[in-house]
């Protein structure tokens, strides 16, 4: 009777000692919070040119071609392809942890007791009473062993989702690479369209300006100008073919970076027209912020990151539950190899154990924790990755109109200051005017003509970065 109220006690203790080992620590947890206007800058217009592929949005042909080569041989967007390779490897590492393990072990050993201990005491009594026995012992076994872990709280199978939205946010990772390649190259590639029709004022300019210091050299002949006026205008001529050399210099420059960004080898960039003229920013439409969701390749990645973050926490939860697992194992058994082909030489086992921890659980708890943590993490990630997105789509919106007005403003001057170099130059001829009035007339046109190239460069920019931030460029 106290034997059963023993074993009962332990039944009891034992079961206590379980349920207190599930005891799970309570935790600080929260979701993201998603906060986006209806739209932006109070339009309603809801298409979207992020949904649009870059082939349809881009339609310079050189551009296309550039970009087009790039996807193909980008390094960086090759070294990120084979991160996508490892997460999807690491996909089936864990779906093969839920299910059953085997091995097939084949072992061969032999074992000789000392005369003085009991198992060679024994083997002399065995002599003495004329039973044969080996002196050694030898074991051959042939054995299958195998072992399944019952997922019965779904640790290994959230486990193998996690590895799984991983894989997918590796994927959204690439897309957003994609997005910044198509972004980098066409931003690039606007620039040395600009650097080329700068070059092509700057070179009109120069034949202006020696024509008008050829006449000056008449007039100095005719005794009606000195040698002062022809030295200030050879040095503006000096000047304005020295600004060739630095934009020859850019030029090369940003072909390299586009070659860079290829994966080739310093060349040529073919482009489209030098003439500041042909070259107009592409139109967009920027939708409403709900749609960065869907578009934005970056709040893809960091929403599938808080997903897997999650199931990570699920699976640090599971670490305080029992572990059940069952074994088994079937195979021959001999001293002597000859008897393995024997039926009585085989040997099985069946057993199955259930582990939970105990005391000491520290570790479990630091995991448990460091995985809310993570958690944490991934949340606050995610809000700041669409804050970013929508602020970033705000602001090119915004230089959108600004630089469209900067562009009209500074046309209006250029178109003016290139009626004075007319004017200038025809009262100059009737003496009506000074040289030096010739003069600064082409230097300020000059500069005039440049700075509206700077500012077509930012609109074009523009309307590749609102591209971006819109979520375009990967599809």
């Amino acid at each position: 009777m106290k034997k059963l109220q023993i074993i009962k006690y332990c039944i009891c203790l034992c079961i206590y000692l379980q349920i207190n080992s599930c005891k799970i620590p309570s935790l600080n947890t929260r979701n993201p919070d998603v906060k986006l206007n209806g739209s932006y800058l109070e339009s309603l217009d809801t298409s979207n040119s992020a949904s649009l592929s870059w082939h349809y949005y881009f339609t310079d042909p050189f551009l296309t071609k550039l970009i087009d080569t790039a996807v193909l041989n980008n390094q960086e967007l090759n070294i990120l392809l084979r991160e996508i390779q490892i997460s999807k490897n690491e996909i089936r590492a864990r779906k093969g942890e839920y299910l059953p393990f085997g091995n097939l072990s084949i072992g061969s050993s032999i074992e000789k007791s000392g005369k003085y201990t009991f198992n060679g005491m024994s083997e002399e009594d065995i002599k003495d009473n004329k039973v044969e026995s080996p002196r050694s012992i030898g074991e051959q076994s042939i054995l299958a062993n195998f072992s399944w872990e019952l997922d019965i709280w779904r640790k290994l199978r959230n486990a193998k989702e996690a590895a799984v939205k991983r894989y997918l946010s590796t994927i959204e990772g690439r897309n957003f690479v994609i997005t910044n390649l198509v972004a980098e190259i066409a931003n690039s590639y606007y620039e040395l369209l600009i650097l080329h029709s700068q070059l092509n004022i700057i070179e009109k300019n120069i034949e202006i300006q020696k024509n008008v210091l050829e006449m000056i050299k008449i007039q100095k002949e005719a005794a009606r100008l000195n040698q002062l006026a022809v030295n200030r205008f050879e040095a503006q001529l000096i000047n304005t073919e020295n600004l060739q050399f630095e934009i020859k210099q850019n030029i090369t420059i940003s072909e390299n970076r586009i070659n860079f960004l290829l994966g080739r080898n310093p060349q040529h960039i073919a482009i489209s027209t030098p003439d500041l003229n042909e070259i107009v920013p592409v139109p967009f439409s920027e939708g409403v912020p709900s749609q960065l969701l869907s578009n934005r390749a970056d709040i893809k990645e960091a929403a599938l990151q808080v997903e897997a973050s999650k199931l990570d926490l699920k699976v640090a939860k599971a670490n305080f539950y029992p572990n059940v697992t069952l074994r088994s194992g079937i195979g021959l058994e001999s001293f002597n190899p000859l008897y393995l082909i024997n039926p009585k030489s085989i040997a099985f086992n069946l057993l199955g154990d259930m582990i939970a921890p105990l005391i000491n659980r520290n570790g479990i708890k630091v995991t448990y924790f460091n995985a809310n943590e993570k958690q944490l993490q991934t949340v606050i990630n995610y809000e700041r990755c669409i804050l970013n997105a929508y602020i970033e789509v705000i602001n090119e919106l915004s230089a959108s109109t600004n630089f469209k007005k900067s562009f009209e403003t500074k046309l209006g001057q250029v178109e003016i200051l290139n009626q004075s170099i007319d004017i200038s130059t025809s009262l100059f001829k009737s003496a009506r005017a000074d040289y030096t009035e010739v003069l600064l007339t082409q230097r300020e046109a000059l500069e005039a003509k440049l700075e509206l190239t700077e500012i077509k460069k930012k609109q074009l920019m523009t309307s590749v970065n609102l591209f971006k931030a819109l979520g375009g460029g990967w599809r």
